[in-house]
Formats: structure tokens, sequence, C-alpha cells
């Protein structure tokens, strides 16, 4: 619920009834699901794009990614008239009392820095159509001190007179499960400079508050300056990839020494301040968040001149790196192939991969672990088919080289191998003895930790998670992962 003071907005004519007009500019997964969300919450909203066709979409209720309950909200908002989306910047600087900032922040091209030109291009075109007093909200995941150089953006470029200002409140979205952390987040972050501008994140916010009440919760607030209100992201995602890579590196450690890394985690997770969350081995992170926040959180560091503070984020994303290739390692000891030049070679092999997307529930193949492996398998000579219940369009046309099936059975086909290598749902509770029917070669490596290792067994699977070590009955002198 909302601070037990809570700035009034003056009457300068920014808001009606508390409620603020929102744009948001960039409509991409950020943009898009935020603009539906607050449409839903009951305010009035206007989506901003430069890409047309993206505009073309949304506004015939068409959500351009795959996002649970998302395009149901945003045509029942459609029809209620309370959002719509455009392509002008003129519309936008006329329609907002709140402009919000979610335009793509992606690692530079070279470097581990985040480029940020798509965050000069859009205060730069449109703080100078502004006409009245308002507040530019940035949303985005951006490197600390961002927030003090879009105020210095706006004032070369906005006229003075207007009192144009800049905070920032990052989101905490997280795919598969967005539309609830919009509407019903776990805590809100207002960095700010003035009364004013705190006053008016509270009424952009005022739909949250109420729908927690109504359901007698409460959303913790925390006002606080720019540099705090930027490095909480990241700091949150920093310390996410760590914990991942840290049971990652365990895997490896119990791998060498016999030790079970799933009771591991359980053992180490019974302690409050440790917790059981993050701690499955498997084969490590990806998406177009966690990764790239790293390397520019890293790359930040260093222009601070405390680069040191974060250099153990390189050993956390080089463990990421080292858990794909672990599983392909397994892949090759199993099916018994030869060494190359470059690293096993997997010719005459036939794999079934499952799973394509960074995570179940989900579009997105950006930096995807599951797509990494794929990628390597083919580039070693396998015969490689994937499956993948929403992410196929993507998956192809990130990586054309290999087949794609239109469903499991299909998939499975006559597979040497099989991979898990996303933990969807349908993965999870497919019929192992009907698998087991339609392959050649009855291994799977679980790369997800997510199947019932038991009852796969009990279907005459020889089953493989990373962190186990077992005997290969073929060899009693040669130990595997399992």
């Amino acid at each position: 619920m909302p601070l037990p003071h809570t700035p009034s907005i003056s009457a300068d004519g920014l808001s009606r009834a508390g409620r603020p007009r929102l744009a948001f500019l960039g409509t991409g997964y950020l943009g898009a699901t935020y603009a539906v969300c607050l449409a839903e919450l009951g305010y009035d909203v206007l989506g901003f794009d430069p890409d047309a066709s993206k505009i073309a979409h949304l506004a015939a209720g068409r959500v351009p990614f795959h996002e649970p309950g998302l395009q149901d909200l945003l045509r029942t908002n459609l029809a209620a008239g309370r959002l719509r989306f455009s392509t002008s910047l003129d519309e936008v600087a006329a329609f907002g009392d709140i402009h919000v900032v979610c335009v793509g922040t992606p690692q530079r091209a070279g470097a581990m820095a985040a480029d940020l030109s798509q965050v000069r291009s859009a205060i730069t075109n449109l703080v100078p159509r502004i006409r009245r007093k308002a507040l530019i909200i940035g949303k985005s995941t951006v490197p600390v001190g961002t927030t003090a150089w879009i105020e210095s953006l706006v004032a070369d470029h906005a006229d003075p007179g207007l009192g144009i200002e800049v905070a920032w409140s990052p989101e905490f979205l997280r795919e598969g499960l967005a539309v609830n952390d919009v509407l019903r987040p776990d805590r809100v972050v207002f960095g700010v400079r003035s009364d004013w501008a705190s006053a008016m994140l509270h009424a952009a916010h005022q739909g949250v508050f109420d729908l927690a009440a109504e359901e007698s919760r409460e959303v913790p607030v925390i006002v606080c300056d720019f540099a705090t209100a930027e490095l909480v992201k990241v700091a949150a995602n920093a310390f996410l990839a760590t914990k991942i890579s840290f049971i990652n590196a365990m895997a490896e450690v119990c791998e060498a020494s016999g030790g079970d890394v799933e009771l591991l985690a359980q053992a180490i997770g019974h302690d409050a301040r440790i917790g059981r969350q993050f701690l499955g081995a498997g084969i490590g992170f990806g998406g177009g968040c966690l990764p790239k926040d790293l390397r520019a959180f890293q790359a930040r560091a260093q222009e601070l001149g405390v680069g040191e503070a974060l250099r153990f984020l390189y050993e956390v994303d080089l463990i990421n790196q080292r858990s794909r290739q672990r599983v392909v390692r397994l892949a090759a000891t199993l099916l018994g192939c030869p060494d190359g030049p470059t690293g096993p070679d997997f010719a005459g092999t036939r794999i079934a991969c499952l799973g394509a997307t960074f995570k179940p529930d989900s579009d997105d193949v950006r930096d995807s672990p599951a797509l990494s492996v794929i990628r390597t398998f083919a580039a070693a000579g396998a015969e490689v088919r994937v499956y993948d219940p929403r992410g196929t369009d993507n998956a192809r046309e990130a990586v054309p080289e290999v087949a794609y099936a239109q469903s499991l059975a299909d998939a499975v086909a006559r597979a040497d191998l099989l991979c898990v290598l996303t933990e969807w749902g349908e993965f999870r509770e497919a019929d192992p003895a009907a698998l087991a029917r339609l392959v050649r070669g009855h291994r799977v490596i679980d790369g997800r930790g997510c199947l019932d290792a038991a009852r796969w067994a009990a279907a005459g699977w020889d089953h493989h998670t990373l962190g186990r070590r077992v005997k290969v009955q073929q060899d009693s002198a040669r130990w595997l992962v399992r």
C-alpha cells in the first residue's frame, strides 16, 4: 500500500482525479506489458514506437511476443478506449502527463557496456515537442548515472520554463509472469529529486496500491536517490546470476567428488539465509536481460574506478557459459563420439533437443542456453531436431540450420539421445514409456533437472542430470554425470 504520507499533486492540470495520463516510449516486451497492464488498472495509456509494424499489431489486438494473459488484456482495454498506440511523437507529447522510457538497452557491439542510443533518441526527439510540465520516468535497465545524464539531455532540448522533471523507477518483470508482476509487484522503487516527482510516481502507481488494498496486501515503496534506483535492478540481477552460477559450480565439484548436487541444494537451502530458490543445477541462465546486464554492470564499475568490486561477476559469467558446454561433453560421452580437432564429433548421431527458449512460458530465445547447446550440436555434425511449444519461429530465425518439429513425438522419433533444455510443462508431464517406443537410444539428459528421474528410469531410460556421478555400466572404471 502507499506510504502513510503520500505527497499530493498540486492542481496544475497534470492529472485528472489523481490519475495522470501515461505515455510509454517503446512497445517491446517491457513497454507493451506495462502499457496494457496500467490500462487494465484504469489509466488512460498511449504506447509509442517508431516501428509501424509493431504498432499495427498492437493496435489490432495482437501481442507480437508470447506472454500469458497479456493478449486478452490488450483486447479488453483497446475496446474500453483506455489504451491506444501511435507512431507520432507529437501525439505523445500532447497526451502524456508522465512519459515512461521503456526502450532497449542492449549490449554495445564489441564491448560489455550498455548501448544507450535508444534512450538518447527517445529523450532528444520527445522533449522539444513537450509544451507543459511533465515527468519523464526511466524504466529500462541502465548503468548507474544515466538519470542524471537524461536530466542534462532534457535541459539541453526542452523549454526551461516548463520545469520538466526526470525520475527513475526500475522494472522487475519475469517473463511468463509479467502481467502479475505489474499488477501485483513485490515492491516499487522511486528514484526522485522532488516531492512533486514523488507525488506523480505515487499517482502513477495508485491503481497498483488500490488493487493491493482490495486484496489485503501491502506493496513496499522505496523512495530514494537516482543512483540507488538505478542500481536496484542490476544489483538484483547480479545476485540472482551469482546464485545460479554458484550451484552450477557446486555441480562441477559434485561430479568430480561423487556428491549429489540436488541433495546438496536441499541441505543448504534449509538455511533461511540462503534459501532454496535459484539453486537448481542445470545449463544456466540466459535471456535478454541477465547476461547483458551483468556485463554492463561490470563495465560501469570499471568506468567508476571500482572494477575490482565486481570482478567476481566475470567468473559468474564464465561458469554460466561453461554449464552449456558440460551438456555437450556429457552427450559426447553417452554417444561414444570421438574427439575431433575442435571438440567432439557428433557425425552420424541424431539428437532431439526439447526446448529452445531461455525459459518456459516465453518465446524469447535471446542468449538462450538451449539455443547455444543446439547450435553447438549442429556445428559438431549431429542431426538435430528441435521442438519448443512457443519459440520455434524465433529459434528458426536464429538457428536455421537445424530441423524443427511440430510436436514432441515428431522431435524424438528415431533419436539416439534426448536433451531437455527448457523446463516446459509439456516435457515434465510427458509419458516416458510412450516416448521410449519412438526412439533408437533410451538416453536422456535432463539439462534443467525438471524430469521425474525415477519415473523415467522405470520406463527404461538412462537418465542423466548435471551434478551427480554414477558408474556407467559399459565401463565400470569411467564416471559420468547423472
